[in-house]
C-alpha cells in the first residue's frame, strides 16, 4: 500500500493508524539472511498491511464504528480458541508493537447479553490482553452478534493464519461441540471438511482436556502425531504414565514441544506387568508356600517339604481334572 494510500485510510478510521500490522496477524517468524531476508519482510508488510486495510474497509462499509473501550470490560469469548503458555515471545512482540506503535487492527466485539456495559470479545483475545497489560483502552468494533456468528468470527479469523496449533484447533473443536454446536457449524468455524472436524474431535476427545492443557499448544507437532498420541494414551495405563510423565519435577521446565515429547516416550515404555502375591499358610500360621501371579506367570515357591510331598501326589490328578473340565472349551 502506498504512503497515500495510508494516509487516506488513516484519515478515514481516525484513531486506527495502519503504520505497522499487529504481531498477532503476523505469520510465525522466518529468518532468512540478506537479500532474501529484507524482500521477505518487505512484501509481508505489504500483505499485512493489505489485510488490515481490507478489514477496516469491510467494516466501514457495514456501517460499524471503531471504539475505543476499557479492557476491563471486555470478557473473553465464551469458548477459548487458544491455550495459554507461559512464556509467550510472540505476544511479547505484540505488546511491544502496541505500544511503540499503537494498536493496528480493532477487535471485534459484541454487548455482554447479561451485563451491561460489557463486551465479549469474538477474535483479537491477544491484542486485548496486551491492551490490559500496558493500561491502554482497545479499539474494538461494536456489532450484535449471535452465539453462531460470534463462533463463526472467533474461528474464521484465526482459521487462514497458521497461529493455530492443530492441538488448540482441536480443543477448540471439542469446546464447539460441549456447546452444543453440531459438526456443519464446527467445520464452517474451522475454515474445514468433516473428515479433518471428525480428526480434530477424535483427538480432542481422547485425550483428556488438562492433559492437553498440560502439554500446550505444541506448534511444532502435526496431525500425524497427535493421532498417533490419542492412540497411545487410549492403551491400557496411557492416562496413568501420561499424568505420572507431567507430575515430573522437570516437565515443566521443558517448552510445549519437549512436554509433548516427554509424554510421548512415557506413553511408549512397556507397563511391567502387574504382581499379585499370595501367602498360603496352615490354619495354625504356619508358612506352606508364596504364590505369584505376574501376566501369565504363576508360580508356586513351596516353603514346606510335606506340603511339597502332597503337591506332587496330586499333580497329575490335577492335570486331568482340568483336562475334564475343559473338554469342548
Amino acid at each position: 500500500m502506498s504512503p497515500k494510500g495510508r494516509d487516506i485510510l488513516k484519515s478515514m478510521v481516525g484513531a486506527v493508524e495502519p503504520a505497522r500490522p499487529d504481531a498477532q496477524s503476523a505469520p510465525p517468524p522466518h529468518r532468512p539472511s540478506g537479500a532474501v531476508k529484507a524482500m521477505n519482510l518487505s512484501l509481508g508488510r505489504l500483505g499485512e498491511e493489505a489485510a488490515a486495510a481490507k478489514a477496516l474497509r469491510e467494516s466501514l462499509a457495514s456501517g460499524d464504528k471503531v471504539l475505543e473501550i476499557d479492557p476491563a470490560a471486555v470478557e473473553m469469548s465464551f469458548i477459548r480458541d487458544r491455550i495459554p503458555v507461559d512464556q509467550d515471545p510472540e505476544f511479547e512482540r505484540l505488546k511491544q508493537s502496541i505500544q511503540e506503535s499503537g494498536q493496528q487492527v480493532p477487535i471485534l466485539v459484541r454487548p455482554d447479553p447479561e451485563k451491561a456495559g460489557h463486551y465479549q470479545a469474538a477474535y483479537g483475545h491477544r491484542r486485548l490482553r496486551a491492551a490490559a497489560e500496558i493500561g491502554v483502552p482497545i479499539k474494538a468494533v461494536v456489532r450484535k452478534l449471535t452465539d453462531e456468528e460470534l463462533i463463526l468470527a472467533q474461528g474464521q479469523e484465526n482459521g487462514p493464519r497458521v497461529d493455530l496449533s492443530f492441538i488448540e484447533r482441536a480443543l477448540f473443536a471439542r469446546r464447539m461441540d460441549e456447546h452444543g454446536f453440531n459438526r456443519d457449524m464446527i467445520a464452517q468455524a474451522l475454515a474445514t471438511d468433516k473428515p479433518e472436524t471428525s480428526r480434530l474431535l477424535q483427538v480432542a476427545q481422547t485425550i483428556d482436556p488438562e492433559i492437553i492443557l498440560a502439554i500446550g499448544p505444541a506448534p511444532k507437532v502435526g496431525r500425524p502425531r497427535w493421532l498417533a498420541f490419542a492412540e497411545k494414551f487410549r492403551e491400557a495405563g496411557g492416562q496413568k504414565k501420561a499424568r505420572a510423565a507431567i507430575a515430573a519435577a522437570a516437565f515443566q521446565a521443558l517448552e510445549s514441544n519437549g512436554r509433548f515429547d516427554a509424554i510421548w516416550k512415557a506413553l511408549d515404555e512397556k507397563s511391567a506387568p502387574q504382581r499379585d502375591e499370595q501367602t498360603l499358610r496352615t490354619q495354625g500360621g504356619a508358612q506352606l508356600a508364596s504364590v505369584t501371579r505376574s501376566g501369565k506367570t504363576f508360580r508356586i515357591t513351596v516353603k514346606s517339604a510335606a506340603f511339597s510331598e502332597f503337591l506332587a501326589q496330586r499333580l497329575v490328578g490335577l492335570a486331568a481334572e482340568f483336562e475334564e473340565e475343559n473338554v469342548g472349551k
